[in-house]
């Protein structure tokens, strides 16, 4: 798409002919506009001053400076050869207090969500595209399928039908009592009880649904860039990447469509529990009208089933223009229409059935075998579609997992949501029973379906496998540090006195941030040793109908106790597993070094739009982006200023999709620079298709000048790995960290070693800050070097940028 703004403007722009005009008189101001990473900061941590004022925005994300810049558009000659420095906070898009760790506990649906967007870079064209899109859609459907088994599981099956109706198990449950078949109350029937547990998961669904609404009007709600993203007419087809597209930051119509055909899903699976309960009492009491009232029921939540899919089907995402339609009258019935059937299937299930007794678990417990079964027929599909993808991408040469990411990523959030709906449902009935343990012979109830015991008792199995991983990463570490070790003190002066442990100490640092360049081994292991541990507890559960420890009761002692063993600890495993996600969530909210390490996977999750699952957390980047965009667009337009986005980390991945989204007489007007930026190391070879090499490279293209700066002693950032024609390249590192090596008469202590922050810190960032500021600047004509031309072409197996 080629566009031109037609604004009087534009006539400024192009610097080649503004030096064959008469002087300015006035000097050209320049903004810094400064983007944080990942945990946030203050601004004025930012801006180094404790005296800051709010220039635009709001409490949620904001433009400040500090008070003795606020007015300096109207003093540019105070600010001569230096920029305005302008700080954008975002940090409350996504963190904010302890009870934002509740978000955690909907990873699965971030995961899958997160795996939409790890398709391989085949052209867009390709028709396997939208199969894979669609495989994702309906993947992420089963998951609020199987949380809204889950809390049916606990609230329905473990509490109203197994519980309530065992007066052993009821015995000393105050809150149970009037429940309890000896009370011959009202809501002792089955049914009954059953009709009003159900209030529980669908209390889940409705706060779902409330949930991502909200977030839906303060996020996707986010009004689109001022004028349209423009691409240079030298960037080739190929290097196009969709985040320049019009509507790629706007998917209102999208989240609305997802979150109704989800929420239909989750309370139907609500309806279809009560029915399979009542089916089973109406067959055996001989009710024919009650049956035949079930029965239609039965064909109404299929019909309503089936147009779910239809909606999901048909939801794929538009991003050549923000889609602001609204959506069909049948779509947006459909919530409704799934209430008014559960309405019916509550009167149907609690009415009057004489003799109806619950007895055993409740019927459809294998509901859950089945969700697996089907779960990891599409997971198997989405590798098959990957690697069809993989084979037509464009560039495969980092590709993380060689395409299969997404498939790997896909079966992690299925097995993330089955340990944490069975670890509810594990830890809830063990304390249903009190000191028994559930399914074992004498326990009062017979407990949760036998696969969410063959799937716990797994779990250490496939822990042994982490470990034996992350053992063999520190043994790499070592390795490394040991050859690293002999190079380091060859990078400062010979002067500086040598020091082993300080050789060390910076060669383990080096070793260390290189561990993320592994993630994919730890990804793949774990990923293929849960597919066959998962299969082999779906078969262990179907063949023999028992949980493993009486499953083995036959089998040599060794056998039998190692499975007793297994599946004791994994039971525990599972429960611990949620309390330990909610736990770390708290702190990362509340510490800060603890946000560092957990916040980079949770920034990467919700900085994509929510393409597959309407539950998954908010993208902040649909808030975030227009933000940007707006700003420099303005800023630019009312003060003919200059303007050097500056982003570190996770903010310099906001700052390249900002870029993306300028009109090419903005975006002439603007410089990137970036540092501790994981766009190469982490989105280019997580996220082939939107940040991979071509997409990069047309970036680099279309940028006028673009500098990024990383070191080795960072976990996060890394290299861009392109060049220009002339032997150019945007990235100027490694850095040295620490600054210096020993003590000397400039440092007499030691320096610390920075990693991942305080690139500021580094004189390199005041240099190529200034060159980029002299560069951009109309007044100071003939700043690029003589090795790059405006026209140029990339160097073979690198990238080049045009002027347009």
């Amino acid at each position: 798409m080629e566009t031109a703004d037609p604004t009087p403007h534009a006539r400024s722009t192009d610097r080649d002919t503004a030096a064959d005009g008469p002087p300015r008189t006035a000097p050209q101001l320049s903004l810094e506009l400064l983007v944080h990473g990942v945990g946030g900061t203050t601004a004025q941590e930012m801006l180094g001053d404790p005296r800051v004022q709010l220039i635009t925005g709001d409490d949620t994300a904001a433009c400040y400076r500090r008070t003795d810049d606020a007015d300096a558009e109207q003093r540019p000659d105070d600010y001569r050869g230096e920029p305005v420095r302008e700080a954008y906070c975002w940090s409350n898009l996504t963190s904010g207090n302890g009870a934002r760790a509740l978000w955690l506990i909907l990873v699965p649906f971030m995961v899958a969500n997160l795996a939409h967007w790890m398709r391989p870079a085949a052209p867009s064209e390709h028709p396997a595209q939208r199969i894979y899109d669609l495989l994702v859609r309906i993947l992420a459907l089963t998951l609020t399928v199987l949380l809204a088994a889950a809390a049916c599981e606990v609230a329905l099956d473990l509490t109203a039908w197994q519980c309530a109706g065992t007066t052993v198990c009821a015995a000393g449950k105050s809150w149970m009592g009037f429940l309890s078949p000896d009370n011959s109350g009202w809501w002792s029937a089955p049914g009954r009880r059953l009709a009003l547990a159900s209030m529980v998961p669908l209390l889940v669904i409705g706060f779902l649904w409330g949930l991502s609404r909200r977030t839906w009007s303060a996020y996707e709600s986010a009004s689109p860039p001022p004028r349209l993203p423009g691409t240079s007419r030298d960037t080739p087809v190929a290097e196009r990447t969709a985040l320049s597209r019009e509507g790629f930051w706007y998917g209102r119509r999208l989240v609305a469509r997802l979150r109704a055909a989800h929420t239909t899903a989750g309370v139907l699976t609500v309806a279809a529990v009560l029915l399979a309960a009542a089916e089973k009492a109406d067959g055996d009491g001989g009710h024919p009208v009650l049956a035949v009232t079930g029965r239609a029921l039965t064909a109404l939540v299929i019909v309503l089933a089936a147009a779910t899919l239809i909606v999901v089907w048909r939801t794929a995402r538009s991003e050549d223009a923000p889609d602001v339609s609204s959506d069909h009258l049948v779509v947006r019935a459909l919530p409704f229409a799934s209430l008014a059937v559960l309405a019916l299937t509550l009167v149907h299930t609690g009415w009057a059935r004489p003799g109806a007794h619950s007895r055993g678990p409740l019927p459809g417990a294998d509901a859950f075998g089945g969700i697996a079964v089907f779960q990891g027929v599409l997971v198997l599909a989405l590798a098959v579609t990957a690697w069809v993808l993989q084979r037509a991408a464009r560039d495969d040469a980092r590709t993380a997992l060689r395409g299969m990411g997404g498939p790997a990523v896909a079966l992690l959030a299925c097995a993330v949501g089955g340990v944490l709906s069975g670890g509810v449902a594990q830890r809830f009935a063990d304390w249903l029973d009190g000191g028994a343990t559930p399914g074992q012979a004498h326990a009062p109830i017979p407990g949760p379906p036998v696969l969410l015991s063959w799937q716990a008792s797994v779990i250490p199995a496939l822990l042994v496998v982490v470990a034996a991983v992350a053992v063999l990463a520190a043994v790499r570490v070592v390795i490394v540090r040991n050859r690293v070790a002999k190079d380091v003190p060859g990078l400062y002066d010979p002067r500086e006195q040598p020091d082993a442990g300080r050789t060390k100490r910076i060669a383990a640092t080096i070793a260390g941030a290189g561990l993320t360049d592994s993630a994919p081994v730890l990804i793949a292991a774990t990923s293929a040793v849960t597919l066959v541990l998962g299969a082999g507890a779906v078969i262990g559960a179907w063949l023999t109908g028992r949980a493993p420890g009486r499953a083995t009761e036959g089998a040599p002692p060794v056998v039998h106790a190692a499975a007793e063993t297994a599946e004791s600890l994994g039971s525990w495993l599972m429960g611990a597993g949620v309390i330990l996600l909610i736990t770390m969530g708290r702190r990362a909210y509340r510490d800060h070094s603890a946000r560092r390490t957990i916040g980079i996977l949770w920034d990467v999750g919700t900085f994509w739009p929510r393409a597959a699952h309407p539950f998954a957390p908010p993208c902040y980047a649909e808030r975030a982006v227009p933000d940007l965009t707006w700003r420099m667009a303005t800023w630019t337009e009312r003060f003919d200023g200059r303007l050097v986005l500056s982003g570190h980390s996770q903010g310099s991945v906001l700052a390249a999709a900002a870029v993306w989204q300028l009109d090419l007489v903005t975006r002439s007007r603007v410089a990137l620079l970036t540092y501790g930026s994981p766009l190469e190391r982490l989105y280019g070879r997580w996220f082939p298709a939107f940040f991979g090499p071509p997409a990069l490279t047309g970036l680099h293209r279309e940028m006028d000048d673009w500098r990024n700066l990383w070191r080795f002693t960072d976990p996060i950032g890394g290299p861009i790995r392109l060049t220009c024609e002339g032997g150019r390249r945007i990235d100027q590192g490694p850095l040295r960290d620490p600054l210096s090596f020993g003590r000397t008469l400039q440092n007499p202590l030691p320096a610390q070693i920075l990693g991942h922050g305080d690139y500021q810190a580094d004189p390199v960032f005041e240099t190529v800050r200034a060159e980029l500021i002299a560069r951009l600047s109309p007044d100071l004509p003939g700043q690029r070097p003589a090795d790059e031309s405006p026209k140029g072409r990339p160097a073979q197996g690198s990238s080049g940028r045009s002027s347009g």
